[in-house]
């Protein structure tokens, strides 16, 4: 159980699009056209074996617009986060007060996402693959657009004003104990994890961060200063999101 995508949201995806790629040094994309059910667009960055996604509405009344609006600009939209055992995860999550707001599933791919306000900071969703190191939402031949700064997303941050109480809450979702022995409270998964911090904006609950383990650095940050993007030490401010460069 690990976190393979992370999602965006705005409304100005054509300069997001350009922002992320050359900071990630992503020289190909994907963009799935299926997203016009949800009356949105989006792009997906492959980064190692993880994903990075920017959704944008392209109608009227979309989770994806209200949350826009609701929070004043862009910001996080979903953590995604694969499972071993799709079945026994759904039929775990029956058994709590937690609502699936959405699911799919085949014989190659399942996702269920959960209602915001029972986990709350970002849609979490719990996705499965077969075989395992596949990614169907990110289209054929993913593997082949990665980009050339970066190599994995090993971290989300969420914000709220009760740390403690939300975090207890992803670690219902995902069945996984919280660690309170740092700082921050964290949901360890593997090889990432997931910590809650306390709000120091208007947002409300929201991902504010997320980690990306880079290859390099020194080129990521100078493209951020050319670009103009606020900066305080390791971490870039893009899409109304932290980037922490590791």
């Amino acid at each position: 159980m690990r976190i393979r995508q992370i999602a965006l949201v705005t409304r100005e995806i054509e300069q997001v699009k350009s922002t992320l790629s050359l900071l990630l040094g992503a020289e190909q994309i994907f963009a799935d056209p299926k997203m016009v059910i949800f009356g949105c667009q989006n792009i997906i960055f492959t980064v190692g074996d993880t994903f990075l996604e920017v959704v944008s509405p392209i109608k009227d009344g979309t989770t994806a617009g209200r949350l826009l609006d609701r929070r004043g600009g862009d910001g996080g939209y979903m953590v995604i986060v694969q499972v071993n055992d799709f079945k026994t995860e759904k039929n775990r999550l029956t058994n709590t007060d937690i609502r699936i707001i959405w699911e799919t599933e085949s014989e190659r791919a399942a996702a269920i996402h959960l209602h915001p306000k029972d986990v709350p900071g970002a849609i979490a969703s719990l996705d499965w693959m077969a075989p395992p190191d596949a990614w169907y939402w990110a289209g054929e031949g993913w593997d082949k657009r990665k980009a050339k700064y970066a190599q994995s997303i090993t971290a989300a941050e969420i914000q709220s004003d009760d740390p403690d109480g939300v975090a207890k809450l992803w670690g219902i979702a995902y069945n996984r104990p919280i660690d309170y022995s740092k700082e921050a409270p964290r949901l360890p998964l593997d090889s990432s994890e997931v910590r809650f911090v306390k709000a120091e904006d208007n947002k409300g609950p929201s991902l504010s961060a997320i980690d990306i383990e880079v290859i390099d650095k020194s080129v990521i940050l100078d493209q951020a200063e050319r670009l103009g993007l606020p900066k305080k030490g390791n971490s870039v401010t893009a899409c109304g999101i932290n980037l922490n460069l590791i």
